[in-house]
């Protein structure tokens, strides 16, 4: 038995499609920047702070990197209520999403910021720069360009993550492509389709990073 693709009851719902990657974008923008805040407080913790604030930094680092997304995203969504905080379904992806990605980005960075030769250090400290100048830029803006290419490469693995927030109602692209299967039953085609959307998408976002990239670091091509 042959089943022809029929790819126009599906093209007629792309506003849908375009909205979800709207929100797919927005998902995955505020959960890196979030992410990656939580990753630079994090790796400064873990490098420079006294036991009592390294020691949860590493705690933290360890459980979210050996735990599935999928848990925390259900943790967030239907563990903080019983505390008394109540998220909807995009702020407590965006929330999950972020936890996730700090602890892999603080990682990153650590690894950056121990690459920093001690010796500089040392010589801003005699020179008399205050501390949050010694890290922001002996150690921040170095670390940073040294592991950028791998930090980038965590970026387009959290755009492709936000495929499964799908699973507490949180709008984007893949839970809405699964609406649709529902409504034109066309599942091959949507998701054929789907797997196009995505692939320009890490493409686009891989260009995007590489320019700022350049940019920051004035990288030569």
């Amino acid at each position: 038995m042959q089943t022809a693709l029929q790819f126009g009851p599906v093209l007629i719902h792309l506003d849908d499609l375009l909205a979800g990657v709207w929100k797919t974008v927005q998902l995955a923008v505020l959960s890196i920047v979030c992410g990656t805040v939580i990753g630079v407080f994090g790796a400064i913790g873990r490098s420079f702070g006294p036991r009592w604030i390294s020691w949860p930094v590493a705690a933290y680092v360890e459980l979210i990197r050996n735990t599935p997304l999928l848990i925390q995203l259900y943790f967030v969504f239907f563990s903080l209520p019983l505390f008394g905080l109540r998220l909807d379904s995009n702020a407590a992806a965006i929330l999950a999403l972020s936890i996730h990605l700090g602890a892999y980005a603080t990682e990153i960075l650590r690894a950056g910021v121990e690459s920093v030769p001690r010796g500089q250090i040392e010589a801003a400290k005699a020179l008399g720069l205050k501390p949050y100048r010694i890290i922001r830029h002996i150690v921040l803006v170095p670390a940073l360009k040294a592991v950028y290419p791998a930090l980038s490469a965590q970026f387009i693995l959290q755009l492709m993550g936000t495929s499964i927030v799908g699973a507490i109602a949180a709008e984007e692209l893949t839970a809405i492509a699964n609406n649709l299967v529902m409504q034109t039953f066309r599942s091959f085609e949507i998701y054929i389709l789907l797997a196009v959307i995505y692939f320009v998408l890490v493409q686009a976002a891989s260009l995007v990073l590489a320019a700022l990239g350049r940019l920051l670091f004035r990288w030569k091509a």
